[in-house]
């Protein structure tokens, strides 16, 4: 099984989060014994963001171990449809293009999405597997589209002085 990974829950082991560290790392884990982690360029860059280089970085991603995927022209594509219909729908400008790319890769080249953001994946991309590491005590994919957690209330994801989490992982 592939399983596309969001930002979110890589900052969170990343910068130690106390509120949801431990659930995204059960998650990782688990994806982990499933079958390979992916993450896109724009995952990859929100990541690198937040360290204080890119060779620092990769080794953090690499350590886990999160493969690197590119988006593709098809994934483009479904991002720009899916955000023109959210916002002619009135969605609000709270969302960016950039959690349409994540959404859109996964849903083209992964079988699920771990991220805490579920709220607006499910309308945007049908059919796509949403797995919150907050949804359950046993991290578990979800589909209900009502269940939100709050993706803002983490705290800052700047890496620990250690950030490569190999201590942390299987």
């Amino acid at each position: 099984m592939i399983t596309a990974v969001d930002t979110n829950v890589l900052l969170d082991v990343f910068g130690d989060d106390p509120r949801y560290r431990d659930a995204s790392l059960a998650a990782l884990r688990q994806a982990l014994r499933e079958g390979e982690i992916v993450a896109c360029d724009v995952v990859w860059a929100e990541v690198a963001a937040v360290f204080p280089d890119g060779a620092s970085a990769v080794a953090a991603m690499e350590a886990i171990p999160v493969t690197y995927s590119p988006l593709t022209r098809a994934a483009a594509l479904r991002a720009g449809d899916a955000w023109r219909a959210y916002r002619s729908r009135g969605g609000p400008r709270d969302r960016v293009v950039a959690d349409f790319l994540v959404g859109a890769h996964a849903a083209l080249h992964a079988d699920r999405l771990l991220t805490r953001d579920r709220g607006f994946g499910r309308a945007a991309f049908a059919g796509l597997v949403v797995f919150d590491p907050t949804a359950t005590s046993d991290a578990t994919a979800t589909s209900d589209p009502a269940a939100t957690s709050d993706p803002s209330a983490t705290s800052d994801p700047t890496p620990t002085s250690d950030p490569t989490p190999t201590d942390r992982l299987p």
